[in-house]
C-alpha cells in the first residue's frame, strides 16, 4: 500500500511554477513569511515593481505565462498569518476556508514540508489543503470523503477538526476514516478503518469523491507520505480522474 501510494507521485504533472510579488508595500515580514512557506521547494518566489499596476498582488506564472492571481492580503488571511491551532479549535469555520487561486494553482507540484518545529509554516500548506477538501466535500452534499488521521483520537482531541468531520457526514456525504485506533469514535457519522501499518501511521491523504450532480470542480485530493519522522512528501490534484483513482485504491487496500 505504501508503495501504491507512492506510485501516484508518478501520474502527477509536476509542472514548473513560481510566485511573483507585485509592487508591493506591505512590510518586508510578510514577503518573509510567503518565503518561509514555499522555503526549499520546487517553487520560486520573487519579488518585481511594474508601474502602472496594482499594489501587493501576487502571479502564478508558468513559463511566463501568469495562470492565476491572488491578493497578498488573500493569502495573509488565508495562510500566512495563520497557525494550525485555529484549526484545532475550529475557530476557523468550514464555510470559511479559502485557499488564494495562486496557492490552489500548485497542484500537482510535489512538496517536502516540515512539521513544527523545524518549521512553522510548511506543514500548514497541507493543513488548509486538508481543510479546503472538507469543504468540497461538505459543498457537495454526496460522494465520499477518505482520510488518514494518523491516529484516530486526534478525532476526539481536536475540537475543530471533529466539528468538521460532524458536519459533512450529516450532510450526506460517506465519510471513512483510517488511522491507529486508539479512540471511539461511535458518536461521529464516519466509518472507522483501523490499522497499525505504515498506512495508517504514516500516510495523509484526505480525498473527496463527489456525486456526479455535484461537477468536477468538487473532485479534490491530497496524499502525503511521513516517510522521515515530521517530514512529509505530499501533492494535491483536483483532477477527477486521478481523484477517483486514488479514491478506489483507497478503498480496497485499507
Amino acid at each position: 500500500m505504501t508503495d501504491a501510494l507512492r506510485g501516484f507521485f508518478d501520474d502527477i504533472d509536476a509542472p514548473s511554477r513560481s510566485l511573483v510579488v507585485v509592487n508591493r508595500s506591505e512590510p518586508e515580514p510578510i514577503q518573509n513569511l510567503l518565503d518561509s512557506l514555499l522555503e526549499g521547494q520546487s517553487v520560486g518566489v520573487s519579488e518585481l515593481d511594474l508601474p502602472d499596476a496594482d499594489t501587493d498582488v501576487v502571479f502564478l506564472v508558468e513559463d511566463g505565462k501568469v495562470l492565476a492571481r491572488s491578493t497578498l492580503d488573500e493569502l495573509t488571511d488565508s495562510v500566512l498569518l495563520i497557525n494550525s491551532d485555529l484549526y484545532k479549535t475550529g475557530t476557523v469555520d468550514l464555510d470559511e476556508v479559502r485557499l488564494p487561486d495562486v496557492l490552489a494553482g500548485l497542484d500537482e507540484v510535489p512538496f517536502r514540508l516540515r512539521g513544527y518545529p523545524q518549521s512553522s509554516k510548511e506543514k500548514l500548506l497541507l493543513i488548509v489543503v486538508s481543510r479546503v477538501i472538507e469543504r468540497f466535500a461538505a459543498e457537495a452534499g454526496g460522494g465520499t470523503l477518505r482520510s488518514s488521521f494518523q491516529r484516530l483520537s486526534r478525532l476526539q482531541d481536536e475540537q475543530g477538526t471533529r466539528r468538521v468531520y460532524d458536519i459533512v457526514g450529516n450532510r450526506g456525504v460517506d465519510v471513512h476514516v483510517y488511522g491507529v485506533g486508539d479512540a471511539e469514535l461511535s458518536s461521529l457519522p464516519v466509518t472507522v478503518h483501523q490499522g497499525r501499518s505504515y498506512p495508517y501511521r504514516r500516510s495523509w491523504f484526505v480525498v473527496c469523491n463527489p456525486p456526479p450532480e455535484a461537477g468536477s470542480d468538487h473532485h479534490a485530493a491530497l496524499v502525503a507520505l511521513e516517510d522521515e519522522p515530521n517530514v512529509w512528501d505530499g501533492f494535491w490534484t483536483f483532477r477527477p480522474a486521478l481523484v477517483d483513482r486514488i479514491d478506489r485504491h483507497v478503498a480496497t487496500s485499507l
